[in-house]
Order: C-alpha cells, then structure tokens, then sequence
C-alpha cells in the first residue's frame, strides 16, 4: 500500500510516459480552516484526471474544469490563493473562511519525477528544490524534522519518510499492520529472529525484514521522538528486553500486545530492570483503543489509531483504552479470546 503522497507521484511518472501533460499541485499555506494540511498534493492530467487531494473536493472540481475546458497551458510554476473572499470561501467549500495558497507545477522530463521516485524507493528522505521562476529542480538531503518551506523564488517540499515504526514479531498482525503504516508514510522495519515465523513471510514493499534479536535491534536503530516500537510475540524473551530498551529512548510511542494480567506481569518484570515510574507509564499495554475488533485488521487499525493520537499529541480519555473499556466485560465464549488481546485477540500475533 503506498501513501497518498506516492501515488500521485507515480501517477505524474506514468502520465508522462504515456505523453500525456499534467500539473503537480501542491498545497503552501493555509489560513484559517483548511480541510488539508501544508505539503498535501495532487495531480491533474490534460484530460482533468486526477489522483490526490488539496481540499474536500470544491478546490478539485475547479482545477479539473480548468484542465478540461483549456489543457495544460502553464509553462513555468505558479502560486495560486482560493477562498480570499467569504464568497470564494464558501464556493469552494473552505470552512470558516479559511484560504488556501498552491503552487501549481507544469510537468516535464526536467521535473525530474523518476529520479525522486527512485530516491523514495531507496528509503532515502529527500528535499525537492523548485526554482518557482524557471521550473529547475534539485535534490538533497533532507532531516527528519524538515517541513515545506516556501520564498517567494524556491519551493522546498519533503518526501519520503520521517517516522520510523519498529514492529517485533513477523506475525499475521504484524502484516496488516505493517501495510497499513507504509500507507501512513511510516519507514517499516518488522524484526524477527524466529525462523518459523520468518520463513512463511511474504514480502512486503516498503518493508523491511530482520533477523536480529530484537533488543539488539532497537538499541542499533537509536529510537528518536519520531519512532515507534511495538511488540508482537508474546514471548517474554523477545517482548522484554526490546521494550526495555525502548521504554528508555526517546520514542513516542511504545506498546505491547497481551491481556491485562499479562501487561501487569510484564510491568512488574520490567521493573527488574530498574524501569523507572515514568519510563514504565510510557508502554500502551494492553496496546490500541477499543472499538470491539477481534480480527488481525481491525487490531491493526486499533493499534494505528492510538499510535497516531500519541504522534498528534492527541490525549485520549481513559474510556477507550481497552484495559479501562474491558472492565466489567464478562468473558464467555468467543469474547474470551478477544478478552486476551490488546487491541483484541491474542490468537493473530
């Protein structure tokens, strides 16, 4: 699954080729409300095709007409503002009287698309120049704490990814969940020394696979603020050690799957460790929000949405936290299992 971002990339390499001309639209600033944030893109075809978005769709409908009713006419870049008058706010769907400013981007082989695209597929995290006068664009480096920066001569996006997610176990979770991340522009490493587990996993793009023991592996990836680790094996000797390590960096978010009593066993072991209050306040365990979800995607999608709030710094209430949600849940059945899991059911991992 590729992100957005990557999609509309691929879709501008692939119209070119085919002959067709088409504009890279991206979004420079916003005032007020703005259904999309700064570095959202689009591409529009000659034909008014497009991939992508930069607003909830009135902005689209606007660029699509003008695709079809005069082509591709621009020959170098241009900055664009909708919605500066509440009228214009309100035709184009701008909430609040919210403005936002495009630059929009006439495509040619001097875009050089391919060549970035090759850098995202070496994982590298690349700074994409624009010279707005011309056209011309560079490549560099770029930091994981790089953002848009916009003059009124040089447009300078970020590409590639800047969040890192470390995911121990190669499980059927484990996949979903890595597929899912990829999407949500996460740099995807699952690590696994288990050769069982490991032998009957298909490859996936855009994620790594690793045979390293997991602790070893997490003190060798130097966890930073954008990084998150999430444990998936249930087994001690391959849980413990990796969350000790990342409970004590920097990363923003730390989890672990198993029921309540097993994160309570497992808090009281990592106290062994000298893990101080804080450290240990850190783990999500049993990991993920509660939303009823019993199957490896909807697991997935539970962990995702509690990994993203701790990323937005986003403070969920105690309520949807499945230790609290679980609370007075009786267990029977199938619901025992689920009961099991931290993001519902321990039988997927």
């Amino acid at each position: 699954m590729d992100s957005i971002d990557l999609e509309v990339l691929k879709s501008c390499a692939r119209w070119l080729a085919d002959g067709h001309r088409c504009e890279l639209v991206t979004v420079i600033r916003t005032w007020g409300s703005s259904p999309r944030p700064e570095g959202a893109m689009l591409a529009v075809r000659d034909d008014g095709h497009v991939i992508g978005s930069v607003s909830g769709g009135c902005i689209e409908d606007d660029l699509i007409a003008r695709a079809r009713e005069n082509g591709i006419s621009r020959v170098f870049p241009e900055i664009v503002r909708y919605g500066i008058t509440a009228d214009e706010a309100h035709r184009f769907g701008l909430p609040c009287g919210g403005t936002i400013e495009l630059a929009i981007e006439p495509l040619s082989e001097t875009s050089r698309i391919p060549e970035l695209l090759d850098r995202l597929a070496a994982r590298q995290l690349v700074a994409r120049r624009l010279q707005l006068a011309t056209g011309e664009v560079s490549y560099l480096p770029a930091g994981p704490g790089m953002s848009l920066q916009v003059s009124e001569s040089v447009l300078t996006t970020v590409h590639g990814p800047r969040w890192r997610l470390l995911i121990i176990g190669a499980g059927q979770l484990s996949r979903f969940l890595a597929q899912i991340a990829v999407g949500m522009d996460y740099h995807v490493t699952v690590c696994d020394p288990r050769d069982e587990y490991r032998d009957t996993w298909d490859e996936l793009p855009g994620v790594e696979l690793v045979r390293e023991m997991p602790d070893d592996h997490v003190v060798a990836m130097q966890p930073d603020s954008r990084s998150a680790i999430i444990a998936l094996t249930h087994d001690p000797k391959l849980d413990d050690l990796a969350l000790m390590e990342a409970l004590r960096s920097d990363a923003f978010y730390v989890g672990a799957i198993g029921s309540r009593v097993n994160n309570a066993k497992r808090r009281e072991r990592l106290k062994l460790f000298e893990l101080t209050d804080a450290q240990l306040e850190k783990l999500h365990g049993p990991v993920g929000i509660y939303i009823g979800s019993k199957t490896p995607a909807e697991i997935a999608i539970s962990i995702l949405a509690e990994m993203t709030a701790a990323k937005n710094g986003v403070a969920l209430p105690d309520a949807v936290r499945v230790a609290r949600a679980k609370e007075g849940i009786p267990r029977s059945g199938g619901d025992a299992c689920a009961a099991e899991h931290g993001g519902d059911s321990s039988s997927s991992a």
